[in-house]
């Protein structure tokens, strides 16, 4: 599917995550700032990307910036930031949660 308009999901408080997905014309481009990149950046990364496969989305840039949220809470904004990106909130893939 194709991004239609850039897309942001979450805040910036403690325990959670901004993911802003926009238009990307080579592939998924990640941009992860986090005070746990070291440890946690590769399993953020996979978590979206994983997202991101499930509504079969090729090419996207997505800026991800993690507040220390847990892997369920990245995945959540996640799903709200790609269905807002796709322009399909009020149609949700069921089978993707």
């Amino acid at each position: 599917m194709e991004i239609n308009k850039t897309a942001v999901a979450g805040t910036l408080e403690s325990s959670d995550v901004q993911i802003m997905i926009s238009k990307g014309n080579s592939g998924i481009q990640f941009e992860v700032e986090s005070d746990v990149e070291k440890q946690f950046g590769d399993q953020i990364r996979q978590t979206v990307a994983d997202v991101l496969r499930q509504y079969d989305v090729k090419n996207a840039d997505v800026k991800i910036v993690d507040k220390g949220a847990l892997d369920m809470v990245i995945k959540a904004r996640a799903i709200a930031a790609i269905q807002r990106a796709l322009d399909i909130v009020d149609q949700p893939k069921w089978e993707v949660l």
